[in-house]
């Protein structure tokens, strides 16, 4: 920047930058940032069967809502014309959707319990960006979802409480440069139908768990689990087979 503007120019110039940054990081435009933030703060506090009513109803105006839906008090919502509710899902308090574009989808009766944080960050234009969780599934207390490479879990899954899932990770082969500066990697996650995901588990990029698996709490879990089949420890091994194969 020219040395001969006013220094209260320049600092103008950065706090409007900053502004921008800001809403572009809450809302896919300046206009749909306010609008959805008055719905919000209108709606977004109302306690009891009264609220979870009215949010039912006005929160349609904002982001796609399939069905009758049950929304607490106090669940933020970031770039919410890019989450889809199906019929049947239930958002805890606290609950926190962040859908950058690349968006969240949660199926039919699924539950997410308080304080989980569905968070797509998307902010590199990653291609398979997104959070999808199908039907009849349940995601604990306190778990944290990371959607920059996409993540998709299937039908009748559930995720105990604390649960961390990744779908992108650093690369740091420069010892040169800082790792902020190199590049990512977003492979993605999917956990399919019928897996039990124990308290505490830590799923990293690039995993796929199979179809009715069992990962026992406190796993770090870095390679591919194939179905039907208990993993346990850091990192997570398989145990045995479910299926009583040995």
């Amino acid at each position: 920047m020219n040395k001969n503007v006013p220094t209260f120019e320049r600092a103008d110039v950065r706090t409007q930058n900053s502004l921008r940054l800001y809403v572009s990081r809450q809302a896919s435009s300046l206009g749909r940032y306010l609008w959805e933030q008055l719905i919000l703060t209108l709606f977004g506090w109302v306690p009891t069967l009264a609220g979870i009513g009215l949010r039912a109803l006005v929160y349609r105006l904002i982001m796609r809502i399939e069905g009758v839906v049950a929304i607490e008090r106090g669940v933020r919502i970031r770039f919410a014309d890019q989450v889809r509710l199906a019929r049947g899902v239930y958002l805890d308090e606290g609950v926190y959707l962040h859908a950058c574009p690349g968006g969240i989808e949660i199926g039919e009766n699924t539950l997410v319990m308080h304080h989980a944080e569905l968070h797509v960050y998307n902010f590199r234009n990653l291609p398979h960006a997104g959070i999808r969780i199908g039907r009849d599934s349940l995601i604990g207390e306190f778990c944290l979802i990371r959607g920059p490479g996409g993540v998709t879990i299937g039908n009748r899954t559930y995720l105990s409480p604390a649960v961390h899932i990744y779908s992108s990770d650093h690369r740091f082969d420069d010892p040169e440069r800082c790792f902020v500066d190199q590049e990512i990697t977003a492979q993605g996650v999917t956990i399919e139908d019928e897996c039990w995901i124990g308290a505490m588990v830590i799923i990293l990029d690039g995993v796929t768990i199979g179809k009715g698996s069992v990962v026992a709490a406190g796993a770090v879990v870095a390679e591919d689990v194939p179905p039907h089949t208990l993993v346990a420890g850091v990192p997570a091994r398989v145990v045995r087979d479910l299926r009583g194969q040995t």
